[in-house]
């Protein structure tokens, strides 16, 4: 090879390697930008603990703000959430966490999360994309208004996917819990009609009514979802409508949601899969931005495994070491 030609191929190396240096150095802006070490499935406490090092330093803030973008904090929350941690002048990991615990404590405050169940009987209509795990929380949430001694009755409102009326029907049975069907694809809205007039006869407190998430045909799901909207709430109206969404699903489930809130006024949210490892911080990402309270998280499989979202516990897990 010439003289020339090596002196190009050699410039071009450096210009490569530069490229790639600057390339890791900058400040990330989407999770894809994000050193796989931080995006582990270790919580927030541990990856602290690992970004703090000797202490604060410029470094130290640049793995904090990788830290929650990986935990799907959200952009604009990472960074009040890291000036209020640099105000704070923690000097020591254990300060640090204790700081950034408070940051994450007063994003989660001053929300309803309560359940309101106020008709005789309460309707709640429970919405979100398939495959969420959204029928098996409509029977997580009847064992658990059952065994606050209310009585339910569950409606397959999703007449539109294959077997659905079938799986709450099995839920209901295992939990015990009456199940009100209608044919496959026919009128959802009939169905959630049918239910509300049941549970009434019997002198049932609470309805949960299932429904569709297909959001390959938009246009008719949304049309749908506010046509049992307004069926099964008649005069009085609806007394939640719960959307359910995948924790996992990391920043893409708040264009799901964008998606359902057009139909029907969504009261609260239900995240299932949420372990309180690296992507929990969705919990935040998603309250700030829809400005919608989380009431209640699946934390496993098992039909008891639904709770009430508590923000100080579930800062405490996601922070723990």
């Amino acid at each position: 090879m010439e003289l020339p030609e090596l002196t190009v191929v050699i410039g071009l190396i450096v210009l490569a390697v530069a490229g790639l240096v600057a390339l890791r150095w900058r400040t990330p802006t989407r999770i894809d930008d994000i050193e796989p070490a931080v995006t582990s499935q270790a919580g927030l406490g541990a990856a602290l603990r690992r970004v703090w090092g000797q202490g604060p330093d410029e470094g130290t803030w640049q793995g904090l703000e990788e830290m929650l973008l990986a935990a799907d904090v959200g952009v604009g929350t990472t960074e009040r959430v890291i000036e209020g941690v640099r105000e704070a002048r923690p000097e020591s990991f254990d300060e640090a966490r204790e700081a950034l615990a408070g940051q994450l404590m007063a994003e989660l405050a001053d929300r309803d999360r309560r359940l309101h169940l106020r008709g005789s009987p309460a309707v709640v209509l429970v919405v979100g994309v398939n495959g969420t795990g959204k029928t098996t929380t409509i029977a997580k949430l009847a064992r658990h208004l059952m065994d606050e001694g209310r009585s339910v009755v569950l409606a397959a409102a999703d007449t539109f996917r294959a077997a659905a009326g079938e799986q709450l029907t099995v839920w209901g049975e295992r939990v015990g819990a009456p199940v009100v069907t209608g044919q496959q694809g026919g009128d959802p809205a009939a169905v959630a009609h049918d239910a509300v007039t049941s549970a009434r006869a019997k002198g049932a407190d609470v309805v949960l009514i299932d429904s569709a998430g297909r959001l390959h045909s938009k246009k008719d799901l949304m049309a749908e979802l506010a046509k049992i909207h307004r069926v099964a709430g008649g005069d009085r109206g609806v007394d939640e409508v719960l959307l359910v969404i995948d924790a996992t699903s990391g920043q893409n489930v708040l264009s799901q949601v964008s998606v359902f809130m057009e139909a029907v006024p969504v009261s609260g949210l239900v995240l299932t899969k949420l372990d309180g490892t690296a992507r929990g911080g969705i919990v935040i990402s998603v309250e700030r931005e829809l400005d919608v309270p989380v009431k209640l998280v699946g934390v496993g499989e098992g039909v008891d495994d639904l709770v009430p979202f508590a923000p100080r516990s579930f800062v405490e897990s996601l922070l723990e070491v």
